[in-house]
């Protein structure tokens, strides 16, 4: 039996689908190498009907390093370091919009792997931006200016106190994650610390302000002052075409993606029920220019 695996492109900057592989089993050691290679290379990867356990899903994301634990998400009962993810008409999505996972920490994640548990009938799929092509679309003379500046990320801007208020437990676990994660700051380019590849580090989600811009255009880090250049509805250009991914998953289907590099909003379920479960694994803080 080979560990060869099937590697298909799904499009020019982002986006494969893996073939050859039980994900539900332990990777042999040039799996998990071809794996990781092909992350880095396409930055999301769609595994077609492969059910995962959580204790399955845990392991494959334990390979890549230590595992995140989320402050204010629920868990599952097998491993708390695996998101719930539960959308219906009594708790809308707070992600709906174009994010970077979890930028709030000093560490942010280095990749999540993400497994539908149910779908709605209509909508519910997911897209992906590659921050590495939407940096190599901006003109030179931008490129430059956003080099030298950082971003302030917030947990609050996607966290909001009202959202927690449901219980007493709720809102004392708020408060703690507030106290845990002041706003701190990312340079808006970041480098890989593997590939070395570069990429825009803002996002709708948790970036807040540019504090190196004059005060009068700080507070619009989610366009970065680029709106003339990229779609207004989108964070620092993160959805020009020939950019994104569209994921029309099915349960069962896996993604693993990097959370360096692309953004992605959740699906629109269209007010029907859905359910996923995410894990993070955190990464090296590479701050903009340096590399391993």
């Amino acid at each position: 039996m080979t560990d060869k695996l099937t590697i298909t492109p799904l499009g020019p900057h982002i986006g494969a689908v893996i073939a050859g592989v039980n994900l539900a089993e332990p990777l042999s050691q040039g799996q998990f190498e071809q794996l990781h290679r092909a992350l880095l290379k396409y930055q999301v990867l769609f595994f077609r009907n492969q059910p995962i356990t959580p204790r399955a899903q845990r392991a494959l994301a334990n390979r890549f390093g230590d595992l995140h634990i989320h402050p204010v998400y629920p868990h599952t009962e097998e491993a708390e370091e695996i998101i719930v993810l539960d959308t219906h008409d009594d708790n809308p999505p707070d992600n709906d919009n174009w994010h970077t996972d979890v930028t709030f920490i000093e560490t942010p994640p280095a990749l999540a792997i993400l497994a539908a548990k149910q779908l709605p009938p209509t909508g519910g799929d997911t897209l992906w931006a590659s921050g590495i092509a939407a940096l190599a679309a901006l003109s030179p003379p931008l490129q430059t200016l956003l080099a030298g500046l950082e971003a302030e990320h917030d947990f609050t801007k996607s966290f909001p106190a009202h959202r927690h208020d449901d219980s007493e437990e709720a809102r004392q676990r708020w408060q703690a994650a507030v106290a845990r994660h002041p706003p701190l700051r990312h340079p808006v380019i970041r480098t890989h610390p593997v590939s070395g590849r570069q990429a825009l580090f803002v996002n709708e989600g948790f970036t807040t302000r540019l504090p190196g811009l004059p005060p009068q255009r700080e507070r619009g880090p989610a366009r970065l002052s680029v709106r003339a250049h990229h779609p207004p509805r989108v964070s620092g250009a993160l959805a020009l075409a020939g950019e994104r991914h569209r994921h029309l998953g099915q349960q069962g289907d896996p993604a693993l993606c990097q959370c360096r590099l692309p953004a992605s909003p959740p699906g629109d379920a269209q007010g029907h029920h859905s359910r996923g479960q995410a894990l993070l694994a955190p990464g090296l803080n590479i701050p903009h220019g340096e590399r391993p």
